[in-house]
């Protein structure tokens, strides 16, 4: 059985997922590791926004392009990026992934940040660190049986919190002892990585391997349902993350006349809260289903950031709205890749990735350049806050209906031998034979693939 479903890519399969021992263990901690060290690099530009402010007298919405620049193009480098994971592997993507992202950060801490220009060119290759994230899932989700994907790829998840390396480390570094020295010790960290990863790390046995061209892989994954609703959702609950990871900086000096080094502090417990609240959401969301989960982290989100919009006092008020809208996000974060763990198949994992990856990615771009504008016409941050909230409310009604009606099979509670694609029919529509409860697919030619015996019928 385990051979035809690798060669079917039924959804929520992995041939390695059988296998037991510390092995995949180990490779969830590299691999997260990996992922933080990345994301350390990627973030490295958010702490400064407000020194570079100053020094360059830069305007609101270039301090957030600055910042929002890594961003974007780490989102949309999620895309290609996954669909060469499903191909290639972890264990040659994530350490070219590392390696590269290397060069724009020994650029711009050597030579590229006495001008908007030169910070702008290397914030878009810094993008390439933000890729990661579409390497990791799919190498974790082979790794792990589908009832313990939810907490594994909530784990890796956390390694998000290499932004908060970032927040509590860029500032007092460059305080003490120069600009260019976090960006050169973060070069030599990914240095290090990139070596230990191509000596540890290795593929999940048996890891499914899609052989179709990547535009056609591509394709094929735009037509899931499952690749839009989650990105849909990503876009919120991630972006959300990601839009306070690198903007809460500037809105807390703004807003409050919060010190650099406070501001970076206190962004720095929002992240860590975040990365701590993303297991958790894939732990509950392996037991009570994502789909539950996400519309209670969405309706969160959307309470605290109404009481966050008149700016209440920061002790105590603001500080709950703002950890409160650090756990509801994580918690969605964590709870919208397990519904992709659940649904997406095997195969596709890493493409379905990419695609998600980059709308919470994007999600993440939109809100500062968003808030930076407003603040520069109105001289608040209400409206943005307020629209962050309708954005919530909006995404989970989303998921209470249209979501939870294409996810029942997995909210039911019911063993789920392979969990079936969440939208429309080919490809890779999927039934199940009745009489022997065998799962059965139907491929691009037409032919009915019996998972069970390897058979194939004409449909």
């Amino acid at each position: 059985m385990g051979a035809s479903r690798e060669r079917a890519g039924l959804p929520g399969e992995a041939p390695a997922a059988a296998e037991g021992g510390p092995r995949p263990m180990v490779m969830l901690v590299l691999v997260t590791l990996g992922f933080a060290l990345n994301f350390w690099a990627w973030a490295l530009l958010s702490p400064l926004g407000p020194r570079f402010k100053e020094s360059l007298h830069l305007s609101s919405f270039e301090q957030a392009l600055l910042v929002a620049v890594p961003v974007v193009v780490g989102s949309l480098g999620r895309i290609p990026v996954g669909a060469l994971t499903d191909r290639f592997g972890g264990r040659i993507m994530l350490p070219v992934v590392s390696a590269v992202t290397i060069v724009p950060v020994l650029y711009l801490g050597l030579a590229g940040h006495s001008s908007l220009a030169e910070l702008l060119a290397g914030g878009f290759f810094l993008g390439v660190g933000g890729t990661a994230f579409a390497v990791g899932v799919p190498f974790v989700n082979a790794w792990f049986p589908p009832e313990r994907r939810g907490l594994a790829i909530g784990v890796f998840g956390a390694g998000m919190g290499g932004t908060a390396i970032s927040a509590l480390t860029t500032v007092r570094m460059v305080d003490r002892w120069g600009e260019a020295t976090p960006f050169v010790v973060t070069a030599v960290v990914l240095a290090v990585y990139a070596v230990v990863a191509v000596v540890v790390l290795r593929e999940a046995p048996g890891r499914a391997v899609p052989q179709e061209p990547l535009a056609r892989r591509l394709a094929a994954t735009a037509r899931l349902g499952v690749t839009w609703q989650a990105a849909a959702l990503y876009a919120v609950a991630f972006g959300g993350y990601v839009a306070f990871s690198v903007y809460l900086p500037t809105y807390l000096k703004t807003e409050y006349g919060l010190t650099q080094v406070d501001a970076a502090n206190r962004m720095a417990g929002f992240v860590l809260l975040a990365v701590v609240m993303r297991p958790v959401g894939g732990w509950l969301s392996d037991r009570l289903g994502p789909v539950r989960v996400m519309v209670v982290s969405l309706v969160a989100t959307a309470v605290f950031a109404l009481v966050q919009a008149p700016a209440p006092v920061l002790l105590p008020l603001g500080t709950i709205a703002f950890l409160g809208m650090a756990a509801a996000l994580g918690v969605g974060s964590g709870a919208t890749f397990a519904l992709v763990a659940q649904a997406a198949p095997a195969n596709r994992v890493g493409a379905v990735t990419g695609v998600v990856g980059a709308a919470g990615g994007l999600g993440g771009f939109v809100p500062p350049l968003v808030m930076g504008s407003i603040y520069g016409s109105l001289g608040s941050y209400a409206v943005g806050l307020v629209l962050l909230a309708v954005v919530a409310g909006a995404a989970a009604l989303f998921t209470a209906t249209v979501v939870r009606r294409a996810a029942i099979p997995q909210q039911s509670g019911e063993p789920d031998i392979a969990p079936p694609i969440i939208g429309q029919g080919p490809p890779h529509a999927r039934d199940v034979d009745e009489p022997h409860g065998v799962p059965r697919m139907t491929n691009e030619d037409g032919v009915a693939e019996d998972a069970a015996a390897g058979r194939k019928e004409q449909s």
